[in-house]
């Protein structure tokens, strides 16, 4: 029989609503019988105790808030009677003990990859277009409607077809017959794509690269030369005006230090250097296709699981997301580190009150040091226009049983697993040491995964309890959904259903393990995830600074 509630952590003070209660349900765990004073949803929480004004709430082991109204044994905790808190922290690096997961099934694992000439393996093999500056977005959008279609890379559009059939009825004066128009999807027809180990191009279009100050132009390079660097990547179009901030020296610069020895194909054009838009498209038209063509000979082969790297990301979060989803996600990076893989955990502002835990399982001081520097500057520049890291639950957060930033901190944190944190990157860093890294990028689903895949993320997992069609230009997009109900009313955006562990039908470790297998077949092409099928491919860079 499935239980009502569950209290995470022996120290916790309250306990999850793992369905709904009606007002005046007798709920007991250990001993300890509550009753509720009104219906608790599913998702949210109850007070064991009876708790002051200040006295602090508890859950995952660590304050999640204050008390600012009295709350009795049996009452919901609320965004009325509590407000974040989140205790301080030390620089103690170095304190926690790991004992890796048992990993002798997937030793010999292999995936099929593309092997590049820098000794990374890439999950899938795109060709970006690439615009250095907004000036530039037109071009590419003509690049894009001018290849995407021919070279196979994507299904018609079935709306169209839809439309079309609209507008017939319309001119024949048949337009009450239109709510009755059915539609199916299934019949797409499409080009045979010409580029058979080729698996998309991608374009990423963007607001940025001049306007802006320096640094953001700096931020933008490092961003697109990561893009560019991906193991997922074959090679790369870029398109500048010629004016702009963001210069075409500064994006080799940023490739040099990526990689000294870069060898991916890169065609530059500047149009102020070119003449027309005309002369300009063609020459890239041309140029892109002979590429890609070289591109097309290469092949997958075998590599081992610790060619994976893989980012750690959550949105559209709920109260069942930290107990199972992320945990499981947290397991599979566990099994991917202990293999040897690296893992990237991000969202900064979505690490306030699990500070002292994430510095205990860095590898050394500087590491730790690095993680606080970025953390109290990322915090300070927020608390300057006046939004702090306490503003970051969004009205889904809060109705679905997120209250306060420390309790959505507690349970976002667990998607990095226990294992030790080797590396702590600023936004724009290149992801290099195996084990679980840091990233610093905002708690935006979009600017994370944007920057996870700058830095390196050959696929992203993506945990969420409300749904979201997040998807990724370059690394494909694994929709985790914390709860049944979800992954049953969006089936065209959920690829794994984690609410298997909330209905206690399947162990974390069970679902962790289904997931790494899922990671298996995606990152061989045997499979696409549900983004991947819908063309979902967001981009948006992180802009810090101001406008100029």
């Amino acid at each position: 029989m499935q239980s009502t509630v569950l209290k995470i952590h022996p120290s916790d003070n309250v306990l999850v609503a793992l369905t709904d209660l009606p007002g005046g349900t007798v709920v007991t765990h250990e001993q300890v019988s509550v009753q509720l004073h009104h219906a608790i949803p599913a998702k949210h929480k109850v007070s064991l105790q009876q708790r002051s004004i200040g006295e602090e709430i508890i859950m995952y082991g660590v304050p999640i808030g204050k008390a600012v109204k009295p709350i009795g044994a049996g009452d919901a905790i609320t965004t009325e009677n509590v407000k974040h808190h989140a205790s301080g922290y030390q620089l103690t690096a170095g304190q926690s003990q790991w004992t890796p997961p048992d990993v002798s099934r997937y030793r010999k694992a292999n995936f099929m990859g593309y092997h590049r000439e820098d000794g990374q393996v890439g999950v899938a093999n795109y060709w970006l277009v690439i615009p250095l500056v907004f000036c530039e977005n037109r071009n590419v959008d003509i690049i894009r409607q001018a290849f995407e279609e021919e070279l196979g890379f994507v299904q018609r559009n079935t709306f169209k077809q839809y439309v079309r059939t609209m507008v017939e009825r319309y001119d024949n004066g048949r337009l009450e017959t239109l709510n009755a128009l059915s539609f199916s999807p299934e019949v797409t027809e499409h080009k045979t794509r010409v580029f058979k180990n080729i698996d998309g191009i991608k374009f990423l279009t963007h607001e940025g690269g001049c306007g802006g100050t320096r640094q953001d132009a700096e931020a933008l390079c490092a961003l697109l030369a990561g893009y560019i660097h991906n193991p997922n990547v074959a090679g790369a179009t870029v398109l500048s005006l010629g004016c702009q901030h963001a210069q075409a020296d500064i994006l080799k610069t940023k490739l040099q230090q990526l990689n000294p020895n870069f060898a991916k194909p890169l065609l530059l054009f500047e149009q102020q250097q070119e003449g027309t838009e005309q002369e300009l498209l063609l020459r890239a038209l041309r140029e892109t296709f002979i590429a890609m063509a070289t591109a097309n000979n290469q092949e997958r082969k075998p590599a081992p699981l610790s060619k994976l790297k893989i980012g750690l990301e959550c949105g559209g979060s709920d109260g069942f997301s930290g107990i199972s989803a992320n945990p499981a996600v947290g397991h599979v990076s566990d099994l991917i580190t202990a293999l040897g893989g690296s893992t990237i955990l991000s969202e900064f502002p979505e690490l306030c009150g699990v500070e002292q835990e994430l510095i205990n399982r860095c590898v050394s001081q500087s590491v730790a040091h690095q993680f606080v520097t970025l953390m109290k500057a990322y915090a300070q520049s927020a608390e300057k226009v006046g939004s702090g890291f306490d503003m970051n639950p969004s009205p889904g957060n809060i109705k679905d049983g997120l209250i306060t930033d420390a309790m959505k901190s507690a349970g976002a944190a667990k998607k990095g697993g226990t294992s030790p944190i080797t590396s702590v990157l600023d936004y724009g860093e290149y992801v290099t040491q195996p084990g679980l890294n840091l990233l610093c990028t905002p708690g935006n689903d979009v600017e994370s995964t944007t920057a996870m895949a700058g830095a390196g993320a050959s696929i992203i997992l993506f945990t969420t309890g409300l749904g979201t069609p997040t998807g990724n230009p370059i690394a494909p997009v694994v929709k985790i959904s914390s709860n049944t109900r979800l992954a049953q009313r969006m089936p065209d955006i959920i690829d794994i259903n984690a609410g298997t562990i909330i209905e206690g039908t399947k162990t974390i470790e069970q679902v962790g393990e289904e997931i790494l297998e899922y990671i298996i077949r995606l990152a061989s092409g045997e499979m696409q995830t549900k983004a991947m099928q819908l063309n979902q491919n967001d981009f948006i860079p992180w802009k810090r600074g101001v406008s100029l």
